[in-house]
């Protein structure tokens, strides 16, 4: 760790680590302490959002927390020191805290050699060291009673709760027991909820277990705060068309336009996807095809003894399916390593789940697919749907898939052309299922019936080879039998 005076046994810093894999920066969305607290080895000192998910770092020392080098709101680059706390408190006196909290922070001495390029974290060394530096955000002005609500927008922007309005201040609610600090017990996308809606979580009665703030809990706080709030001061809504941007922080410069700051998973996502449209030659093949059998099937399983206290719905079938495309055509599963101008060849499938949640659209992935039976597999993509859900999806949950599915049949749209997500070298759409007028064995009936669009790179993968995994799954949803005869 870093000194910050020559009393380098007294004070230690806090750098930001590594939370995700390569990750470069993270922007602080909450902090736990303050100046003058206490901490202890492993105690959470705030919450951080990278590309990929919301994370709650612990300090690894004791200490008295002497300085706070970035407020909420600052994006800061991995390796960067956040905190300084003093390891001895009452020894002597401290040092001032630096004045400039973007400076860069006073060299230490090199305890052993580090990779070239490389920056130090908690654990092994991190990203390589960017000389770009951020400034936090400006804070929001003083405002008068007549300009209260926006003073409160603003000051959500910043990443604190907004303050009450001063003719009715918010009820005095003790700290619970437990909460490092005397903080408030919830758990992370309740208080993200709470960042969302401008509420302080001290002034939520909680009526959780044990005193923990519940999702409830908080929409009942922020209940009468929006009855009172002016019309006008409501956001512009978000299309349709992007149902996961949601990020707090749409500032209404005027009523006939909204801006939202792109950060977080909305920017991963953005760079992301111009990185695969611009990079991966895109080619999408469709198909229509009967699934009545598939849906007969999934009513079954329902009643299966053997699927009992598993979720049982039609994308399982379909994610059978692909594995059992993919098996029956092992050349699509691949990469391609500009690098080295390689093909190379995956010899297991992590399958990606394309899944909307509130911090935006993340893609986890169930690691090794291709070897689990159908009620594991049924197992697996309940457990990556409640934790999606939950916020809970950690960054090595969406490292390393070979392929994805994307259900966006589920908001009723028949199908569409999917954009690789980086990495892999084909994605499945699945559309919506619809009882249609279908022809069968010679006479026009109603059939459930649903389009997939399946995209793949055209470097690696010929439009033979795509058409057969698109064919095989098309095959395998009309006579679901053949999951058996060709697995």
């Amino acid at each position: 760790m870093t000194t910050m005076t020559e009393t380098s046994a007294r004070f230690r810093e806090f750098k930001m680590p590594d939370v995700g894999e390569g990750l470069t920066e993270a922007e602080i969305l909450k902090w736990y302490v303050q100046p003058g607290d206490t901490v202890t080895d492993g105690q959470v000192v705030c919450e951080v959002e990278t590309a990929k998910a919301a994370v709650e770092l612990p300090i690894p020392f004791d200490g008295v927390v002497h300085e706070l080098r970035f407020p909420e709101g600052t994006t800061v680059d991995v390796g960067q020191v956040i905190i300084a706390v003093d390891v001895a408190p009452g020894s002597g006196d401290a040092p001032a805290p630096a004045a400039d909290p973007v400076q860069e922070p006073v060299e230490e001495p090199a305890a052993e050699a580090e990779p070239k390029g490389r920056t130090p974290v908690l654990v092994g060394y991190g990203v390589a060291e960017s000389s770009t530096k951020r400034r936090p955000r400006k804070g929001a002005p003083a405002a008068s009673e007549a300009a209260a609500v926006a003073a409160a927008v603003q000051a959500e922007l910043n990443g604190h709760a907004a303050p009450a309005p001063a003719a009715a201040p918010a009820p005095s609610v003790p700290a619970q027991g437990g909460a490092a600090g005397g903080r408030p017990l919830a758990k992370p996308p309740v208080r993200k909820l709470a960042k969302d809606l401008g509420i302080d979580l001290a002034t939520v009665v909680p009526t959780g277990k044990d005193g923990v703030i519940t999702r409830e809990d908080v929409h009942a706080a922020a209940a009468p705060a929006a009855s009172e709030a002016p019309a006008q001061a409501a956001p512009a809504p978000v299309s349709a068309e992007a149902p996961v941007a949601t990020e707090p922080t749409a500032v209404p410069d005027s009523a006939r336009e909204t801006r939202i700051p792109v950060k977080g998973v909305r920017k991963a996502i953005a760079q992301a996807m111009v990185g695969s449209a611009f990079t991966a030659p895109h080619v999408t093949e469709f198909v229509t095809v009967d699934v009545t059998r598939t849906m007969k099937l999934v009513a079954e399983l329902k009643e299966d003894k053997d699927m009992a206290g598993v979720r049982v719905n039609p994308l399982l079938v379909i994610a059978k399916a692909l594995l059992v495309a993919i098996k029956r055509n092992p050349e699509v599963n691949a990469a391609w390593d500009e690098a080295n101008q390689e093909i190379v060849r995956k010899h297991y499938v992590n399958l990606g789940i394309a899944a909307a949640t509130p911090r935006g659209l993340i893609v986890p992935n169930i690691k090794d697919a291709h070897d689990k039976t159908l009620p594991q597999l049924a197992e697996a993509l309940g457990e990556l749907v409640t934790t999606a859900r939950d916020g809970k999806t950690s960054p090595a949950a969406m490292a390393g898939g070979t392929v994805t599915i994307t259900n966006v049949g589920v908001f009723g749209v028949d199908t569409g052309t999917p954009i690789l997500n980086p990495g892999e070298s084909a994605i499945l759409a699945v559309g919506a299922i619809k009882l249609q007028p279908w022809v069968h064995k010679g006479k026009v009936k109603p059939r459930q019936v649903t389009t997939l669009a399946l995209s793949f790179d055209h470097r690696l993968v010929d439009g033979e080879l795509g058409s057969k995994v698109l064919a095989d799954v098309a095959a395998i949803l009309e006579q679901p039998k053949r999951l058996i005869t060709w697995a």
